[in-house]
Parts: C-alpha cells; sequence; structure tokens
C-alpha cells in the first residue's frame, strides 16, 4: 500500500523517474498497440493553445497537437460528468445506459451488464488501469477493480461533493469523499490539503503503471478531477501562471501530460501507444474566475456546443498524421468500438451505439460517416440532433440556462432559465448557434425531426 501522507504521497515513484533510469524499447506489437486515454473533468474547448490562444503556455499538450491531430469537431452526447464518462467508457448512448446526469456517493452507476473499454481490453489480453475521477459507479460491482480494470485510485464521484461544498455543505457532508485504490479506502475523508496533491498523485500512479506495464500491452485511462471547482494545485504550481488559480491548474495538468509522454518515450512505447487526449463536457461557467472557456454558446449541462463540444487531440505515430487538424464529427460513443478495430478486440455482446471511425479519425479520402445522426440529451429529455456529418444541428423545444453574472474565487454566479423553440443551425457558417434557419430548409429539418422520433422511440427519451 502506498503512503498517502501530505505532501509528498508519490516521493519515492517520482525520485525514481528522475534518476535517469536505463531505456528500456519493447519490441512494437503493432497489432497491440497500447492505448492511453487523457480524460479531463470541465476543461472547455478553448483553455488549450491548439484550439485557442491563452495567456498561459500548455507546452506538453502544444506538443501532442504537433505530434497527433487536432479535431475541432468532437462531440459528448450529454454534457454532464456520469453521462459523459459512461458514454466514453460504454460506447452507449446514455439513454441505453440509464447514465444521466452526475451521480452522487453510493450511487450503482452503470449496470455490469454495459461492458467498459477496460473489460473489453483485459478479456484481449491488456493489462488496465484507472486512475483519477470514476463517476459511473460507487458500489462494489460498479468500481474500477469490478468493471475491468487491474489496477486503480482515486475518488469514485466529483471533487465538490464534500462538506466544503459552496452551496450544499451540509448535505454532501453527510458524505465523506473517499481516496481509493485497488478497491481499497486510503483516505476516508478527503481535505483541502488532500485536493492539492491530486493531479501529482495521479500523475504519478499513471508513470509508474506504464514503467511496470512496459513488456504488455496495455490500457491507462487518467481521468483528472480538474479543472471542475474546487480548483486545487500542488504548492509547486500554486502562483506559476501568474494570472491566477485556473490558469496554476491547467499548468500541473499540462505537466502531467508531460509526465505521461515522458514515460511513454523512456520506455520505447511512443510509437506504439495510442494516446487520446479530452474533456467530458465543456467548462462550468458560472463559477467565473474558476471555469474555462469555450467560444461557443453555453457550457456545461447545456445542448449547445459550448457544453457538448469538447477539445480532443489523438496521436499514433505512422498512422495518424502528425501536426494535422480534423474536422470531421465524432462523438465519444465510438471511441469503444473504435479501440477495439485496432487492438483487435472483440466487441462487448451487449448491444452498444458507438461505431468504428478509425477511417474518419485518420483521415482516409471519401471515407462517410457511419453514423445516420448524432443524438444530444440532458437527463432523459432528447434535446438535439446533429446530422453525422457536422453541419447541421436541429434542437427540439426546450428549457436552458444562461448566466448572467458570473461567479469568483470558487462561488457559482447567477444564472437564469431560458427556453428555445425548434431550432435549425448550420454549424459550419454559425458555430456560435445564433441565427435559426429551421423555416428555410423544411427538408433537412423534417429529416433530423424523423432522427429525433426514431431515437426518442429507442432510448424511451422524452420532448416534453
Amino acid at each position: 500500500m502506498k503512503n498517502y501522507s501530505i505532501p509528498a504521497i508519490g516521493a519515492v515513484s517520482l525520485s525514481l523517474l528522475m534518476s535517469g533510469c536505463e531505456t528500456t524499447t519493447r519490441v512494437n506489437k503493432e497489432e497491440q498497440p497500447n492505448v492511453v486515454i487523457i480524460f479531463l473533468d470541465d476543461a472547455g474547448w478553448a483553455d488549450f493553445d491548439p484550439f485557442w490562444k491563452n495567456y498561459y503556455k500548455t507546452e506538453n499538450v502544444n506538443a501532442l497537437a504537433r505530434e497527433g491531430r487536432v479535431f475541432q469537431n468532437f462531440y459528448v452526447p450529454q454534457a454532464v460528468c456520469s453521462a459523459s464518462r459512461s458514454a466514453l467508457l460504454t460506447g452507449c448512448y446514455p439513454g441505453r445506459t440509464d447514465m444521466h446526469g452526475a451521480h452522487g456517493p453510493n450511487h450503482r452507476g452503470v449496470d455490469p451488464s454495459f461492458e467498459t473499454i477496460g473489460e473489453m481490453l483485459k478479456r484481449n489480453d491488456y493489462t488496465t488501469g484507472a486512475f483519477g475521477k470514476w463517476h459511473i459507479g460507487d458500489a462494489e460491482e460498479t468500481r474500477p477493480p469490478a468493471r475491468g480494470f487491474d489496477e486503480s485510485a482515486g475518488i469514485m464521484y466529483s471533487n465538490d461533493m464534500w462538506s466544503a461544498h459552496p452551496v450544499n455543505p451540509d448535505y454532501w457532508g453527510q458524505f465523506p469523499l473517499r481516496y481509493w485504490e485497488n478497491g481499497e479506502v486510503i483516505i476516508d475523508s478527503v481535505t483541502g490539503e488532500h485536493q492539492k496533491y491530486f493531479t501529482k498523485w495521479i500523475t504519478e500512479s499513471a508513470v509508474d503503471f506504464i514503467d511496470r506495464n512496459k513488456e504488455n500491452p496495455f490500457f491507462l485511462y487518467v481521468a483528472h478531477p480538474q479543472p471542475h471547482v474546487p480548483l486545487f494545485c500542488s504548492d509547486e504550481f500554486k502562483g506559476k501562471s501568474g494570472i491566477g488559480l485556473f490558469a496554476d491548474v491547467m499548468l500541473e495538468i499540462d505537466w502531467s501530460v508531460g509526465q505521461i509522454m515522458q514515460s511513454l518515450k523512456k520506455n520505447g512505447l511512443e510509437d506504439n501507444t495510442l494516446v487520446m487526449f479530452s474533456s467530458d463536457n465543456g467548462p462550468w461557467i458560472s463559477y467565473g474566475n474558476h471555469a474555462g472557456k469555450t467560444p461557443f454558446r453555453n457550457a456545461k449541462t447545456s445542448s449547445f456546443d459550448g457544453g457538448i463540444r469538447s477539445p480532443l487531440i489523438m496521436k499514433l505515430p505512422g498512422k495518424i498524421p502528425s501536426g494535422s487538424v480534423s474536422r470531421n464529427c465524432l462523438f465519444s460513443i465510438d471511441i469503444l468500438p473504435t479501440i477495439a478495430e485496432i487492438t483487435h478486440a472483440q466487441l462487448p455482446q451487449n448491444q452498444i451505439d458507438g461505431k468504428n471511425v478509425w477511417e474518419l479519425i485518420v483521415g482516409e479520402d471519401g471515407v462517410d460517416n457511419p453514423h445516420d445522426y448524432y443524438a444530444v440529451s440532458l437527463n432523459r429529455k432528447l434535446q438535439a440532433v446533429l446530422s453525422s456529418d457536422g453541419k447541421w444541428k436541429l434542437h427540439l423545444p426546450h428549457g436552458y440556462s444562461e448566466v448572467v453574472e458570473g461567479g469568483n474565487n470558487g462561488m457559482p454566479g447567477k444564472r437564469m432559465n431560458m427556453e428555445i423553440d425548434t431550432a435549425l443551425f448550420n454549424l459550419v457558417n454559425d458555430p456560435y448557434e445564433i441565427s435559426n434557419l429551421h423555416g428555410h430548409y423544411p427538408e433537412i429539418t423534417n429529416q433530423l425531426l424523423e432522427y429525433a422520433q426514431k431515437h426518442k422511440n429507442v432510448f424511451y427519451l422524452s420532448d416534453d
């Protein structure tokens, strides 16, 4: 068991990393590439230089973009933590798994009948590790050790679900936020001092996992709890940006990306590892200076692009063109079947909604998206449908909230309830969803309405 004392949780493993150990090289098995997914929490589309210029420099994310491919139009099917993470890890729409919104402590989460990427790859002789925020189940049968992960460490739900919650401390104080390792509680009640080291601890666990599994194909899922509020970073990064805590947090996340990439290179794994870097949904802009940013309309919990369009960078040398940009429309439900394709893993026996989009990812000419449409929901309500080429987006009538006054230093701001009627947007010409073309293109509107009705019928979703 690790020593989780403060502040040097991983001092031993970190010193080994810095000691200049001899580099080893494994024989590449192209049929079984390693897979690394780095999945952030509430990071906005515009929080990284490859997508939008910032006052802080994420040099390691920039390097990943130069060596891989930037995907401008990557979406999640619901802009809330648990629903989004479930879609990524199961390849299913939230309506199929009944995973909606953000689940709290003791929630059972995704039914074990829906296989995760971890379980799929473990069946294919991969070693699997999950470090960070889980948030798709807090019962014995739904935590990482029971869902296909050989090793795991982190928290089971959001880092704000604790006694220091800025709005509901009495309610959340009934449920201590715990830090787990391999199915055991290591910290029974997380404090702010512990949260300062989450990014560092998770990174050290990830690097240690890579170092110990360099001879075996592996799947590594790194799900940082940051930059979800409350914001924390280690003392080493506090004040480093010179422009505020949010930027400090992003610099530490960027450091984490660098440590993971350095470990892959050191162990001779760089050329045979698919790396994916993304976020679960858009920024939680009601928290003002403690939130990320997006140029698109609205943000987290919204079905506008500010909520569901996330940054994505993917790298696999020799397969994915380096230094390239893709504007193909992709959804997170397609990640599981695409990973199955490149690892030659058998797909789950349960029905999934995603499809293999590897040809779109690598940019083969003349390839169309295999879907007819993509669907976007909030809780059990279907709110929008996109054409699979990413050009058209139809909003069904629904309510949403608009931030009218941003929060400050960890406190949420004020929001106002709004309504949108049936609205059609051309996302190519109008990515900010301003000009409603509903009355101008009846054929497109009717086709997307048919897809919406089909989706509601299959997944028992409502438009009321």
